[in-house]
C-alpha cells in the first residue's frame, strides 16, 4: 500500500465512503469544520465547536444542549474532590490530562480504596464514542454513564450513595463560586443545583475534550511531514499486512463512532485472545467482557477497541493493564494472542475458541514493529495534553 492510499482507507471506515485528499476531509460525517470555523449547536446559546477539518460535529442530546456556562461548571465539578462520598477523589483523580485523561495505573482505584478489575478509560474524543465503557453495550450517553462512577457500588468509585448524597450536595452549596455557576448553566431551573445538573454539566465538559492536533493530523492538513519510519509505519497500519485499521481505522482510531450526522452506528466488541483459562475459552472472573451482561458464550472476552489517539501516553494497555508497552502490544497481536505458561491464568489465548477472526498470526519483523511504534507516536496531541481549557480550574490546595 502506498502512502497516498493510507488516508482514504481511514476515511472510508470513518465516513462510509471513499474520500480522496485532505481538501475533502471537511465533508467527513457531513459536518467537519476547520479549526478556525465555528458551528452553532442547536439550542446551545453561546457554545461554538472548534473542530479539526476532518472531524464531524459531535452528537449532543437535545435534553442537554451545550453552553459555555455549562462547560465551565462541568470543568469545576470534574476537578472537585468534594463530589465524592468521602471528599477524597474527583473525576480527575482517575483521568489525568497529561495522560490523555487516563491514570497510568493497570486498573482503577476507587475513593474508598476498592480496587477495580479494569483500567480507567481515556476521555480524549469521548464525545464520539458509541459506547462508553470497556464492555457495556447499553451505556451510550455520557449522562447515563456518569451515574456509574458517581453512584456505583460494585466497585465503588466516587462513592456517592443514599446515605451521603445530601451531604455531598451540601458541600457544593457551601462553595461560594457554585451558586452563580449553576444559575448561569441552568437559568431555567427553579433549583439548579441538583444531581441531574451535576451530571449534565460534567458530560458537557467531557464533550469538549477533543484531540485532533497531533502531528498525524497536521500531516493530513499538509502542515507537517512524517519521517521515513513513520511513513512506513503508517502504510503498515492501514495496510493488509498489519491490519490494524480493521479495529482502529476511523478518524478517532477505533471502530465505534457516533456523531451528529450518524445514520447507522456499529458497536463491535472483540475477543483478542488475551486469555484462555485452562484451554476452556474462559477469561478471568470480573473481566469476562460483554459475557458478564449477556451470559452468551460468544461474548466471552469481548471488549471494546479503544481509540489509539495519544496511545503513547496511556500505558499500560488492554482492559486490565496487563500489557506494559506499545512494543509488547505489537508482539501480542503479531502472535495472534497471548500464551500464559503457568499460574492461575495459564492458557493459550491464541487458541481461544471465541477469539475474533480479525486476530491472527501477523508476519512482522523488528523493523516493522519499530516503524509501527513510530507511527503510533505521531498520534500524540501535545496541545491537548496541556490545553488550559481542560485543566484544573481550582487554586492549588
Amino acid at each position: 500500500m502506498t502512502t497516498a492510499q493510507c488516508i482514504p482507507t481511514v476515511l472510508r471506515r470513518a465516513c462510509g465512503s471513499l474520500l480522496v485528499g485532505a481538501a475533502v476531509l471537511a465533508g467527513c460525517g457531513g459536518g467537519g469544520v476547520s479549526v478556525n470555523d465555528t458551528v452553532q449547536a442547536p439550542g446551545a446559546g453561546q457554545w461554538r465547536w472548534e473542530l479539526p477539518a476532518h472531524f464531524p460535529v459531535p452528537k449532543v442530546p437535545e435534553s442537554n444542549p451545550m453552553s459555555e456556562a455549562k462547560v465551565d461548571l462541568g470543568r469545576h465539578l470534574f476537578y472537585d474532590r468534594r463530589l465524592s462520598g468521602n471528599g477524597t477523589q474527583s473525576c480527575a483523580s482517575c483521568h489525568h490530562q497529561d495522560k490523555a485523561f487516563t491514570d497510568g495505573r493497570a486498573t482503577g482505584l476507587g475513593s474508598t480504596g476498592m480496587a477495580h478489575p479494569r483500567g480507567a478509560q481515556g476521555l480524549a474524543n469521548v464525545a464520539y464514542h458509541a459506547t462508553l465503557t470497556w464492555a457495556n453495550p447499553s451505556l451510550v450517553t455520557l449522562e447515563k454513564q456518569m451515574e456509574v462512577p458517581l453512584f456505583g457500588d460494585d466497585p465503588v468509585e466516587m462513592g456517592v450513595n443514599d446515605h451521603n448524597r445530601t451531604e455531598v450536595l451540601a458541600r457544593l452549596h457551601a462553595e461560594p463560586v457554585y451558586a452563580a455557576k449553576f444559575a448561569a448553566a441552568f437559568p431555567e431551573a427553579a433549583q439548579p443545583m441538583g444531581w441531574g445538573q451535576v451530571i449534565q454539566a460534567i458530560a458537557s465538559f467531557q464533550r469538549t475534550l477533543l484531540s485532533g492536533h497531533s502531528r498525524y493530523d497536521q500531516y493530513l492538513q499538509g502542515k507537517a511531514q512524517l519521517t521515513v519510519p513513520e511513513t512506513r509505519g503508517m502504510a503498515l497500519f492501514f495496510g493488509e499486512k498489519a491490519e490494524c485499521f480493521h479495529c482502529h481505522g476511523s478518524f478517532n482510531f477505533n471502530d465505534q463512532i457516533v456523531h451528529a450526522a450518524s445514520r447507522m452506528v456499529e458497536t463491535p466488541f472483540h475477543n483478542t485472545g488475551l486469555y484462555n483459562l485452562g484451554g476452556t475459552g474462559a477469561f478471568p472472573e470480573h473481566n469476562r467482557g460483554v459475557f458478564e451482561l449477556t451470559a452468551l458464550v460468544k461474548d466471552m472476552g469481548a471488549f471494546r477497541a479503544p481509540s489509539l489517539r495519544n496511545v503513547e501516553v496511556t500505558a499500560p494497555y488492554m482492559h486490565d493493564g496487563s500489557v506494559a508497552t506499545l512494543e509488547a502490544v505489537l508482539d501480542f497481536y503479531a502472535d495472534g494472542g497471548r500464551r500464559i505458561a503457568s499460574g492461575p491464568y495459564a492458557g493459550d489465548g491464541r487458541l481461544n475458541p471465541h477469539k475474533s477472526e480479525l486476530i491472527s498470526l501477523i508476519d512482522l519483523n523488528a523493523q516493522d514493529k519499530s516503524d509501527l511504534v513510530a507511527f503510533l507516536k505521531t498520534l500524540t496531541d501535545h496541545d491537548f495534553l496541556q490545553n488550559p481549557r481542560h485543566s484544573d480550574p481550582w487554586p492549588r490546595r
